[in-house]
């Protein structure tokens, strides 16, 4: 394909995402000249199986860690490296045409509670730099951190630049590995606030996994096929984290199957399936109680993240929630692009000295400038 040159206005920025599902790199080319931001592409790249693997061992404590993290972080970067390739391939743009890369890294630890807050994303911003031949923001959740709030989530921000309105209150529900809301309130002088609600497809992908060596239910037609088991609903939902009121954040840290198993003991006389319709029921009820709780009066729920591609756990929410849910696909943006969009706008912000955490959301004592610059 031959290079094409964007509009002299163009404002190019590539947002690079890898969320918990661990299931594959998405990468976004977005222009945020006026009246943007306005995607110009959107590039999937699979995480090999050895790389998938690896990646969610070091989710978990083990033997070796500090050798293994060591190659996955450079594995990593490779990776996001090729995804770029792909991306400036598929929309004929070349790298010195883009500004920066906002690369969020893959998530290995997050321990906002530790008596010493951290969190971990690999992906050497130096050899994404090395080899894309364009500058790289990477390193986002650990300033927050630094200041004193969860590091996550993020995306609130973005969100509220893209889909806040003088004219309705609207709550942004992210459906990845994790569920987390944004309220974005229809008064312009009230905060943008939000959270990590718990699980939203971690759980079930853990148990599919397991179970039928699949990577997610697809369709939710597992969970679909299963009866929820109102006694173990009762118990998960007793969870001390939907008990913590906001600023919170969580992970496949907490929310994994030996997590379930603890509350589980018993595992072996229930059918799978319902297993899953239960963990389904889990993800749908635990969004819906935060969302009544934390945004009464929410006039419209606007979904995006791998989730919604799941029609289960879509039809829990439609039929718990008492406003209108949509997908953002509704509004123009795929919801699988939202977050690498995201990504996108905080390296933006970071090249132009601007906050991109919001304290009302992560509990950070004031805004700070996220993220490393890795020049080019």
């Amino acid at each position: 394909m031959p290079d094409r040159e964007p509009p002299v206005s163009a404002d190019l920025y590539i947002g690079l995402m890898s969320g918990t599902s661990i299931d594959g790199i998405d990468a976004a080319l977005v222009d945020f000249a006026p009246p943007g931001p306005k995607l110009l592409g959107h590039y999937h790249q699979p995480w090999p199986p050895a790389v998938r693997d690896l990646l969610k061992q070091l989710s978990q404590p083990g033997d070796n860690e500090i050798e293994q993290l060591g190659v996955a972080d450079i594995s990593v970067a490779n990776h996001f490296a090729e995804a770029v390739a792909g991306l400036l391939c598929q929309t004929g743009i070349q790298a010195r045409q883009v500004r920066a890369i906002g690369s969020h890294g893959q998530t290995i630890r997050h321990r906002p509670g530790a008596a010493h807050p951290f969190t971990l994303q690999l992906g050497d911003p130096n050899h994404l730099a090395e080899k894309t031949g364009i500058t790289v923001v990477a390193d986002f959740r650990r300033r927050d951190m630094a200041a004193g709030g969860e590091g996550a989530p993020l995306a609130p921000g973005f969100h509220s630049a893209c889909w806040r309105n003088a004219a309705e209150f609207r709550v942004i529900l992210n459906l990845g590995g994790i569920a987390n809301i944004t309220l974005l309130p229809a008064d312009a002088a009230a905060p943008v606030t939000g959270f990590d609600t718990g699980p939203a497809n971690t759980l079930m992908d853990g148990w599919v996994d397991r179970v039928q060596q699949r990577p997610f239910d697809e369709q939710g037609a597992w969970a679909a096929s299963g009866r929820v088991i109102d006694e173990l609903l009762d118990r998960v939902l007793g969870d001390a984290y939907f008990k913590r009121p906001p600023p919170k954040s969580t992970g496949p840290e907490l929310f994994n199957l030996d997590w379930l198993r603890r509350h589980l003991p018993e595992a072996s006389h229930h059918r799978p399936e319902d297993i899953q319709a239960s963990l389904c029921a889990l993800s749908s009820r635990s969004i819906i109680q935060a969302i009544k709780r934390y945004a009464p009066g929410c006039e419209r729920v606007i979904c995006c993240g791998g989730g919604t591609k799941n029609p289960t756990l879509m039809n829990q929410l439609r039929q718990g929630l008492d406003a209108p849910v949509e997908t953002s696909a509704e509004y123009g943006i795929d919801p699988d692009h939202i977050e690498a969009m995201a990504f996108a706008w905080l390296a933006r912000q970071t090249l132009q000295q601007l906050p991109g955490n919001l304290p009302e959301v992560t509990g950070a004592r004031h805004p700070v400038i996220l993220g490393g610059i890795y020049q080019a």
